[in-house]
Formats: C-alpha cells, sequence, structure tokens
C-alpha cells in the first residue's frame, strides 16, 4: 500500500474510524440541509440556544448513569438526555413566542441562559463522574458506539424524510408566513415541527462538534451554498456536499496531527466560506469591469 492509499484509507481500518466518518456524513448533510431553512427564516440563534440548552438534560443523563452504574460516557448518554431537552426547550420557545409574545431573541436567549447556567450548576455539583467537559463542549465523535451509530442513522433519515415530503410547505411558510396563513396552511404546526426538526439535528450533531460548535456546521455550510445559488433546492444539496467535506476533512486532518475533530470540522466549513466569498467577489468584479467596458 503506497503513502498516499495509506493517507486515506488507512484511518478507517479502525472500527471507531468507520463509525465517527459515518455519523460525521450524516452530520455534514443534515446540518446544512436543515440549516437551509435556518438561514432563510433566520433562527440561527435558536440552533446555537438549543445546543446550550440541552446541557441539564445531558448532565441529568450523566447523573444518572453514573448513580446506576451503567457509566457516564456523554457520547453513549448524549442522545438520552440532550434530546427531549432540545425539544422541550424548542416547545417552550415557540410557546414563548406565539403565546406570550416574546420575540425570538429574547425567548432564546432567556431559556438559553437559563438552561445552560443550569447545566453548568448540576454538572459541578456532581463530584466524581468520571465526564470530560470537552467531550461535551468539542464533541467526541471518535467515541461513537454502533448502537448510537445506527440510532443517529434511523434520526437522520426520518429528519430528511420529514423535510422531503413537507418541502412545500415549510418553504412557503419560511418566506411567507402570512400567505400561507391565507390559504390554510398550518404555520403554526409547521413553525413547531421546523424546531422539533432543529432540536433533533443540532443533537445528533452534538456528538461530533460539541456545544460550541455546532452552530457552525448548521449554518456555516448552508450560507456558503447560499453565495454560489439562488435556488432554494440546490442550496440545500450544495450545502450538504460543503458539510459532508468538512466533515470528512475534519475528521482526516484529525487523525493525522492528532488535533480534535469537531474544531477541525468547524474550521473546514469556515475555509470553503471564505473561499465561496473571494470566488463570488471575483465574479462581481469581473461583472462590474465588463459593464464599465
Amino acid at each position: 500500500m503506497d503513502i498516499i492509499t495509506e493517507a486515506f484509507v488507512g484511518p478507517f481500518q479502525y472500527p471507531f474510524m468507520l463509525r465517527a466518518l459515518i455519523v460525521s456524513v450524516l452530520v455534514g448533510i443534515m446540518c446544512p440541509a436543515l440549516g437551509a431553512y435556518v438561514v432563510v427564516r433566520g433562527l440561527g440563534f435558536m440552533g446555537d440556544g438549543l445546543a446550550h440548552g440541552v446541557l441539564p438534560g445531558l448532565a441529568l443523563a450523566v447523573i444518572i448513569g453514573g448513580a446506576i452504574g451503567v457509566g457516564a460516557n456523554v457520547s453513549g448518554l448524549q442522545l438520552a438526555g440532550a434530546l427531549p431537552a432540545a425539544l422541550v426547550m424548542a416547545v417552550l420557545s415557540g410557546y414563548l413566542i406565539r403565546r406570550v409574545g416574546v420575540s425570538e431573541d429574547t425567548s432564546v436567549g432567556i431559556l438559553f441562559a437559563g438552561l445552560f447556567a443550569l447545566g453548568l450548576v448540576m454538572l459541578t455539583a456532581t463530584r466524581g463522574l468520571p465526564v470530560s467537559l470537552d467531550d461535551i463542549l468539542l464533541g467526541n465523535v471518535l467515541g461513537v458506539s454502533q448502537e448510537e451509530m445506527f440510532v443517529t442513522l434511523g434520526l437522520a433519515a426520518s429528519v430528511l424524510l420529514v423535510l422531503f415530503f413537507l418541502h412545500k410547505e415549510l418553504v412557503f411558510a419560511n418566506f411567507d408566513p402570512l400567505g400561507a396563513s391565507v390559504i390554510g396552511l398550518p404555520t403554526e404546526m409547521l413553525e413547531y415541527i421546523l424546531l422539533g426538526l432543529l432540536a433533533v439535528v443540532v443533537v445528533l450533531a452534538l456528538q461530533a462538534v460539541g456545544i460550541v460548535l455546532v452552530i457552525s456546521m448548521l449554518i456555516t455550510p448552508a450560507a456558503t451554498a447560499s453565495l454560489l445559488t439562488r435556488s432554494f433546492p440546490a442550496a440545500m444539496i450544495i450545502g450538504a456536499v460543503f458539510g459532508s467535506a468538512s466533515a470528512i476533512a475534519g475528521l482526516y486532518i484529525s487523525y493525522h496531527f492528532n488535533l480534535p475533530s469537531g474544531p477541525l470540522m468547524a474550521l473546514t466549513a469556515t475555509t470553503f466560506f471564505v473561499l465561496a466569498v473571494v470566488y463570488k467577489s471575483q465574479i462581481a468584479g469581473r461583472l462590474q469591469r465588463s459593464m464599465a467596458t
């Protein structure tokens, strides 16, 4: 096996690397696919808030896991604790926005700060659990088990199926909520569905990039795609390509240079965005020069 083949194929002779690759690619596809809706709807802060707001659920799962002797592996307990917490926060945010009249930024900010602070207090007050704060904040995709991989695959497929079947309704409600309401679409229900999907995707992304960097995988590839196309379906597809490429590249660099994979995935996604900005700027400059002549 030559050096190039070893560099590309060698990492995946290990089962944990293969599982990490599958989960990372799923995250790289799901985040931008939903991120296209998030960018249009202006829900970037909501995604970040959901990522931080799941900490109490995650902390509770870790504490219970340690108490009953099943271990306190963050990766293993992430879905069990974080997913219900994310769904609860999504519903609470939607309730505060629609029923109480609180603005989106305000509701997310209140829940974001309160729940994240509660989670930190829970983790700090509970001593002796083998939980790494780095795994929570930056992700631990290399620790994903086979069972967790299949759960991630099932949830990812469910999210993509919902987006496929409700695509027209979600797009209409995103671009023109008033018009969607006038023609009889259940805009409130669609809002809760979008928030629920966002909660699921955020929790799945936690495995790969952690609480701090979820927003980078959710927003950056989708924003990159939006610079290169005006078609919404094309933006979803191009964003998924950038997202999966960022995940794969970050995983490779992490393996070969012994660096954390989550931050590298985020950095790669940011690099693609910068390149897209430079490319679009050059195209705009050429158009201006051609028009001037």
